[in-house]
């Protein structure tokens, strides 16, 4: 019995299992896909599908600058201690490396890709660790910067990535100072996770927002009774550009030295080396951020277990 591409994605979307091992699954049962599905379970690649459905919120956040090419990924798995794993290291990097040669326009694509030094796909390889590593496994997501000057940071091992982007006048681009900056800048990024990049990208809808919010709040403080609404506006007005200063990186107080903001320090680096420096950009990633984590209990699934 014959068979066709149909026939081995849609194999693929039944076992989870990548496609070249699809094709040899189906070429072993003569195009029958019960036998396949079989033939996989035998192997012990099926076993990934099930896999698949686990939570996976531990992982890594990775950043890294290839061939002047900024990336930051976050890949998942179900444990933290996977993210020492030598194999789900080695894959986090080269998903890197691929974002960073490839430029994948979604993860779609990324996973269609092929993987470094191997000719499988990088969805087939992911579901290779699986096996090996024993956990699910998902690349969540990724960003690229292929203009300007980029610096990586990574946090704690993995905990938080940061790629910063800056703009540097020609001929700056290896200076010391320079690059110090922008892991400085990257270091901010990852201890304070700022919202916005600069306060003039803060929209009007979110301004308008906050306003409304802090309005309430005032008018509820007793010590604002009497007060005239022009004197509560002011209140209001002083309080926000305060949050700036708590929201936008560029207006937030340096980390190093609290009486100059990231902008002043910025362009008092810039002065120091006699070259142009704009931060044009950020991105940060922090492993499992906003992803429910299943709640255990040890003692209560050893007791299962035992059962």
């Amino acid at each position: 019995m014959a068979y066709t591409a149909a026939d081995v994605k849609n194999l693929r979307e039944m076992t989870g299992v990548g496609m070249m091992d699809c094709k040899k699954a189906l070429e072993a049962s003569d195009g029958d896909m019960d036998k396949a599905v079989e033939y996989l379970r035998e192997k012990g690649l099926a076993a990934a599908q099930k896999k698949a459905g686990r939570i996976a919120a531990e992982g890594m956040a990775y950043a890294a600058v290839i061939d002047g090419i900024g990336v930051v990924v976050e890949v998942n798995a179900e444990s933290d201690f996977v993210a020492k794993n030598e194999l789900f290291v080695d894959y986090v990097k080269n998903i890197a490396e691929v974002v960073a040669k490839k430029n994948p326009a979604d993860l779609d694509a990324l996973y269609a890709e092929q993987y470094p030094g191997s000719d499988k796909t990088v969805l087939e390889m992911q579901n290779d660790r699986v096996l090996v590593i024993g956990e699910n496994i998902k690349v969540r997501r990724f960003a690229r910067y292929d203009t300007g000057l980029n610096v990586a940071y990574v946090h704690m091992g993995g905990k938080i990535g940061v790629i910063v982007n800056m703009e540097v006048a020609a001929g700056a681009e290896n200076n010391a100072e320079v690059i110090e900056l922008g892991k400085d800048v990257a270091m901010q990024v990852a201890a304070l996770n700022p919202t916005f990049l600069d306060k003039s990208e803060v929209s009007q809808e979110f301004i308008d927002n906050e306003k409304k919010i802090r309005l309430v709040q005032a008018k509820e403080d007793p010590k604002n009774a009497n007060k005239p609404d022009e004197i509560i506006e002011k209140i209001i007005m002083g309080g926000l550009n305060k949050f700036y200063k708590e929201i936008c990186l560029l207006q937030q107080p340096y980390v190093k030295d609290d009486k100059v903001s990231v902008e002043q320090h910025v362009a008092a680096v810039a002065k120091a080396v006699g070259a142009a420096i704009t931060v044009k950009g950020y991105t940060r990633f922090e492993k499992g951020e906003g992803i429910e984590k299943k709640e255990s209990n040890l003692a209560e699934e050893v007791a299962a277990m035992v059962k």
